[in-house]
Order: C-alpha cells, then sequence, then structure tokens
C-alpha cells in the first residue's frame, strides 16, 4: 500500500510512522498545518519535522506555505467550529495530494493524540475520501501515545504546548 500521512507535528508522527513501517506499509509524509500561530512555533514545528523526516529518512511533501490567514477567514465568527474546520482544511489538502499523486490512500497523525476530537476526525477524513475518491486510512493511533513521547524524547524533538491555533493557544496559557 502506498500511503500519504499527513504530519500535524514530529511528536504525533513517531508513533503512527513507526506502526505503519511495522506493517510495510510505504508511507510518504504530508505537512500542512495552516492553523498553527504564531509564525515562529510554525517553524518551529516545521524544523522538528524536517529534523524527523531525516532521522527516520521519511519523504515529506512540504505545504509550508504560512496561511494563517486562510484558516482564520474560516472560523472567525464561527469559533465554536473551529477545530471541525481546522481538521477539514487539513484533510481535504491529504486527500487532494493523495488522489494527485496517485496514492492508495491517506491517513493522519492528528489520529494518535489524545487531546484531539477523534471521531470527528474519522468523519471528516471518511467524507473526503468519498468526496476525492480516495480511500482513508484508519488506525487508532491513541494505544501508542506514551510510546510517541518517548520517541520524540529519544529523537530530541521540539514539543508543543498547545494543539497549534490562536484559540488553542490562549485556552493553554490565558484563559
Amino acid at each position: 500500500m502506498k500511503l500519504l500521512l499527513h504530519i500535524c507535528c514530529a511528536p504525533c508522527g513517531c508513533y503512527p510512522y513507526s506502526q505503519l513501517k511495522t506493517k510495510r506499509i510505504n508511507v510518504k509524509g504530508f505537512f500542512y498545518n495552516p492553523n498553527i500561530h504564531p509564525y515562529l512555533e510554525y517553524k518551529k514545528r516545521l524544523s522538528a519535522v524536517k529534523q524527523w523526516a531525516q532521522i527516520e529518512k521519511l519523504d515529506i511533501i512540504y505545504n509550508d506555505s504560512y496561511e494563517l490567514d486562510k484558516y482564520l477567514q474560516n472560523v472567525v465568527y464561527r469559533e465554536a467550529q473551529r477545530c471541525r474546520m481546522c481538521y477539514y482544511m487539513r484533510l481535504e489538502s491529504a486527500a487532494k495530494m493523495a488522489k494527485r499523486g496517485k496514492f492508495d490512500a491517506f491517513t493522519t497523525t492528528l489520529l494518535y493524540s489524545i487531546y484531539q476530537k477523534h471521531e470527528l476526525i474519522v468523519d471528516i477524513a471518511g467524507s473526503l475520501a468519498k468526496e476525492y475518491g480516495i480511500d482513508f486510512y484508519y488506525e487508532d493511533f491513541r494505544s501508542g501515545w506514551r510510546e510517541g513521547i518517548l520517541l520524540s524524547q529519544k529523537y530530541n524533538l521540539y514539543r508543543q504546548q498547545y494543539c497549534g491555533c490562536i484559540y488553542s493557544e490562549y485556552e493553554r496559557f490565558g484563559g
């Protein structure tokens, strides 16, 4: 199987990638995260993904255009739905890339985090798979939460303290 793995950040990529490798799945990474704020945080996460990819010898497609404005335009006045919109933006981009790149399926490291809205991610990815005619590979990677943390520490990867958007940063540090 040729699988496109959307990567939200390096620490969340460690465990899913290790699991997919054990299954002998041909994985290519895809970095696209327009939600991350501020810009310096975005650059830290991008740098950590590049560091991790070099360690793992993982080939990654980088859509590293900083599109915070696009994310905010989608979310403003609909902040209660921000996660849905954020997941949709990133997963739609992954589905399109997988289809264009003739992958068998796509998946996401968002399925690793115990803090993400797992069922919502699965629902959105499933609907995008149908819309774009590309399979969505589902695996619940949350069982490897601790192992992923240990791997990211072993690789000395930058570990962020919040999901990425300005709202999650505020919730974590200010509100």
